[in-house]
């Protein structure tokens, strides 16, 4: 019998292709850049991309110009295809947080896959943080698991609405610790949303950023059980991971990147990726980055490229496993 490639080693195959050849580094760029955000202008994905766009201007000599596209659908669907349909000359960028990853599995008839864009740079990363309400009789995450179990259908957890990041990072911990069934998942428009609820005690647990968090715990508001990443955050070293807790392995951050359309020159690519590795090592970026708890990283296109191939399979296989595939429009 024929055997076909797995849907995951062609989506690689895509992402690895080599771009067309055409303009050299030598003579990139030569007018402004634009780096499209699927975000409003206030949100971590803005901030960070126009912090890593201010010091790149610098090493490359023409301006970068951030464009906002609030809207466009789930995850911002419709701004993707916008990328994906520029020309392939650098001149237009996309930038991409783990949604990019798991979104084309949520979706029915998606219009843009990741194969239709070639990586570029991870620019940074950050883990998740999760919180509880003070009167909630946990300390640890292993308690709190523990609570959940003793007592099914008593907690809740909430954070962002269905499909969103914290809604899948929620559904990974809740799944991997094995109390899916135990804790109802309440969906909110914003973490902002959630948070009023949490600190009111209305909402027993969330997993956000550390951003929207940290302030909440720091005040005593709320109490911190453990960061999402694989090593503790610089920023919070007292506060250990979740894998020390009971759950070995288990990891997942928040990232942000920029990726191009597919068939990109690969000298802009790496001119590209040069300039934000560049500008990571610069003290105000990376000590800005590490105030917020996360760090700067300016990754090779390669590094991204295997980060995004490894979310994919890891991400659909949740999806298919909570019986969400295709669910949004």
């Amino acid at each position: 019998m024929r055997r076909f490639p797995s849907r995951a080693i062609l989506i690689a195959a895509a992402l690895a292709a080599t771009p067309a050849l055409g303009q050299t580094a030598d003579s990139y760029p030569t007018k402004p850049i634009r780096v499209v955000v699927p975000q409003p202008p206030g949100g971590t994905t803005d901030a960070v991309t126009r912090l890593f766009a201010a010091r790149m201007v610098e090493i490359l000599g023409q301006q970068i110009v951030v464009d906002n596209r609030a809207g466009g659908g789930v995850a911002g669907v419709a701004t993707q295809a916008l990328v994906a349909n520029a020309n392939p000359d650098g001149y237009t960028l996309l930038a991409i947080v783990p949604n990019f990853t798991f979104t084309p599995a949520l979706v029915k008839d998606m219009r843009v896959r990741p194969e239709d864009f070639t990586p570029v740079t991870l620019l940074s990363r950050d883990p998740y943080l999760l919180s509880v309400y003070p009167g909630v009789a946990a300390k640890s995450v292993k308690e709190f698991v523990a609570l959940a179990k003793a007592r099914p259908g008593f907690l809740n957890m909430g954070s962002g609405n269905i499909g969103s990041g914290t809604h899948m990072i929620s559904m990974l911990f809740l799944s991997e610790s094995g109390i899916r069934d135990q804790v109802t998942y309440v969906p909110y428009k914003g973490t902002g949303l959630a948070f009023i609820d949490l600190v009111a005690g209305r909402l027993h647990a969330a997993i956000s950023s550390i951003v929207s968090g940290g302030p909440h715990v720091k005040a005593g508001r709320l109490r911190a059980l453990g960061v999402t990443s694989a090593q503790r955050s610089t920023a919070w070293p007292d506060v250990p991971t979740i894998a020390e807790q009971g759950l070995p392995g288990f990891e997942a951050t928040a990232w942000y990147g920029l990726v191009v359309p597919a068939r990109t020159p690969v000298a802009v690519i790496n001119r590209l990726s040069a300039a934000a590795a560049q500008a990571a090592k610069s003290p105000g970026i990376s000590g800005r980055i590490k105030s917020l708890g996360g760090e700067a990283v300016g990754s090779t296109p390669a590094e991204f490229r295997q980060l995004i191939t490894r979310e994919i399979p890891r991400w659909r296989a949740l999806i298919k496993d909570l019986g969400m595939t295709g669910s949004l429009n």
